[in-house]
């Protein structure tokens, strides 16, 4: 009877069989993406060509020292501020409806293209008055006037 099989030895590639092994991986992974890798070298030509490259590659070289001068810009109280305020700033669009504010950019793209209009006449006392009777410049004002109270509101919190 024969004897059962307890070991099995696993065939181990030689250095230059995985060599070979490993080339033919990549002749295989060159041929499916040959489109992909002209495109790159296309991409790293161009970059080279302009210089953007080697800036690129003096800059990873240079990557302690840069990170060194971004840390201080990034900690002066002026960016701080800036990023500080930015962050408030946004907070506060957020609050506020886009349609309001598509509204108002609307009105104010409107003012500016009457306020361009020439104009000959010299603006008294008296035609402010009457100004006053016009519904568009009665509406700018009410709105004026809310606002500076809802403001005025918002100081006071």
């Amino acid at each position: 009877m024969a004897q059962p099989i307890s070991y099995i030895k696993k065939r181990e590639l030689t250095e230059e069989e995985l060599k070979q092994q490993s080339l033919e991986q990549l002749t295989d992974s060159i041929a499916e993406h040959e489109q992909a890798l002209e495109k790159a070298i296309g991409v790293l030509s161009e970059l080279h060509d302009s210089g953007i490259l080697e800036a690129a590659e003096s800059l990873l070289k240079a990557k302690a020292k840069v990170a060194e001068i971004v840390l201080g810009q990034a900690t002066r109280p002026e960016v701080t501020n800036m990023i500080n305020n930015g962050m408030a700033a946004a907070g506060a669009l957020a609050a506020i409806d886009p349609e309001q504010t598509a509204k108002l950019l609307g009105s104010v793209a409107k003012g500016l293209e009457e306020a361009n209009q020439p104009q000959d006449k010299k603006v008294t006392v008296f035609s402010l008055m009457n100004a006053l009777k016009d519904p568009d410049v009665n509406r700018a004002i009410g709105f004026g006037l809310r606002f500076l109270k809802g403001m005025g509101k918002g100081l006071g919190e």
